[in-house]
Parts: C-alpha cells; sequence; structure tokens
C-alpha cells in the first residue's frame, strides 16, 4: 500500500537524526510547525481565498464571489481526497460540520448576530453554502492533527459527558436568545470534566504531553485569529463593521472555545480515544 505524500515526507523525517542539545530542539521545534501547518492545509487554503478574492476578485463577473469560494471549497476537498492528502473519514467529518454549522449560521443570521453582505445563488436563506466549509474547516484540522500527531489521552471523562456537554453547548448557542445564557456554568462544567485529561502527542518519536484544556484554549484562539482575517475579507460582518473593518472582540473568544469543544467530540465519534502505550 502506497504511502500518502505526506506520510512519505514524515517517514523521511523520522530517519533524521538531529543529535542532541540545540540541534534536537530546533528540529523538533520546526518539525511541529511542519505538522500543524499540515493539519491546517484545509483551513489554510480557504483564509488564502477570501483575502484573495477580496482584493483581486472582479466586482462584475459572472459568478459571485461567494459562489466561487463555494465551488473552490468543494474543489479542494475533492483535490486532497483525490491525491490522498486526506482521508474520506476526514470528509465525513467536513460533511458533518457542514451541516451542523449551516444550521447554527441560518438561526445566528436570523437572529441579526452576522450578516453575508454579498449576493449569491449558492445559498440557503440569507447564508452562502461556502459559510459550511469555514465550520468545516475547524473540525478538517482536528481531525487531521489528531492523526497526524497520534493523539493519546490520559485521565478522559466517559464519554458520555462530553457528548451531553456538546449537546448543552450548542443547544446554548440558540436558548440564549431566549432563555438565560448559561455559558459560564457551561465553562465551569468544562473544566470540571478535563481539569485532569491529558493529551498526548507525538511530534518526532516520543509522545510529549500538554493539559488539553491549554490545547483548547490555544485551538480556540487560533480560531479568533482566522476570524478577524474573515471579517477583514469582509467574507461575513459584525453589527459595528458596517462602516470600517475592526477586530473581533475578545469576547468571541469564549464562544470559540465551546465551539471548539463541539468539534472536539464531533471528531471523537471517529477517532478513537487512546490511551498511551
Amino acid at each position: 500500500m502506497r504511502h500518502s505524500r505526506f506520510e512519505a515526507v514524515r517517514l523521511r523525517l523520522e530517519r533524521f537524526d538531529p543529535g542532541t542539545g540545540w540541534r534536537l530542539w530546533l528540529y523538533e521545534f520546526l518539525l511541529f510547525g511542519f505538522k500543524q501547518a499540515w493539519a491546517c492545509l484545509f483551513g489554510g487554503l480557504l483564509l488564502a481565498l477570501l483575502l484573495a478574492t477580496h482584493f483581486f476578485y472582479p466586482e462584475n463577473a459572472a459568478l459571485h464571489r461567494y459562489d466561487f469560494l463555494t465551488l473552490s471549497a468543494i474543489a479542494i476537498q475533492a483535490a486532497m481526497l483525490a491525491f490522498r492528502l486526506a482521508t474520506w473519514a476526514e470528509a465525513k467529518v467536513i460533511l458533518i460540520f457542514h451541516v451542523v454549522g449551516t444550521v447554527m449560521e441560518l438561526f445566528k443570521t436570523a437572529a441579526g448576530s452576522w450578516i453575508y453582505p454579498e449576493a449569491s445563488v449558492l445559498h440557503i436563506g440569507a447564508v452562502p453554502l461556502f459559510s459550511g466549509f469555514m465550520y468545516a474547516a475547524v473540525g478538517s484540522y482536528i481531525a487531521r492533527v489528531w492523526r497526524i500527531f497520534d493523539f493519546r489521552y490520559t485521565d478522559y471523562p466517559p464519554r458520555w459527558t462530553t457528548w451531553v456537554l456538546a449537546a448543552a453547548i450548542y443547544i446554548n448557542f440558540f436558548a440564549h436568545h431566549w432563555l438565560p445564557d448559561i455559558r459560564l456554568i457551561l465553562f465551569g462544567v468544562t473544566i470540571v470534566l478535563f481539569w485532569r485529561t491529558r493529551v498526548h502527542f507525538r511530534n518526532w518519536r516520543e509522545h510529549r504531553w500538554m493539559p488539553l484544556l491549554l490545547g483548547f484554549l490555544l485551538v480556540a484562539l487560533f480560531i479568533w485569529g482566522a476570524e478577524n482575517i474573515g471579517t477583514f475579507a469582509q467574507a461575513w460582518t459584525y453589527p459595528g463593521q458596517e462602516d470600517g473593518w475592526q477586530m473581533v472582540s475578545l469576547a468571541k473568544l469564549g464562544s470559540w472555545f465551546l465551539l471548539m469543544l463541539i468539534s472536539f467530540v464531533l471528531v471523537e465519534l471517529v477517532s478513537p480515544v487512546r490511551a498511551p502505550d
């Protein structure tokens, strides 16, 4: 069975011996960055398209910019599968995220939380179909980084508790428009469940670890940064950004932290939660 191109590169890198001391530290640091960039492939290409079309897409083009982004996202995913840069399991995750994200988008745009200011043909209600791929990019990253770094876990909470928590978070994203917002309670439950959980990741030859809660926070911070790029490229706008771009409030970081937890639990459905060997 042939290896994917990434697997071929990874095997060559793992045969290389950088020695010890600062050379080993530098090698592992660069390898970590390479693997993270590879895990972000789908999302990175999508962000690049948002910026490129913002600056260079013709205003009078026959194909709307949003529709071009939708077709491009489909083409990227098809190419990743064709060239074995992604697995079919990851493609299923992207489809699940697209559906979950589009449902949320339909509700949130109707509630006025944000808008898509440009026209499109490929849309449902006020939501262009490319928006679902932005959620799918998060799922793609988590699924790919899980596989690439061979994630293992210690003190992982019972899986049914994580499913209940993810369901409560998803419901609260809708219900807080009519009922009290319980996100502070959800933050507390998340901390209680995952306080002792460690994620073990194999960067090179050995598994290293970090607190899983720290990993959640770092990914949420990364998504918040990507959201700033997306709003700068006017892929969507929040209230207050109509007259000019401004940075997305740091308060959104908490929302992304909770949404990232939903993403993690969804990926868990197709990726095994394993203990270290």
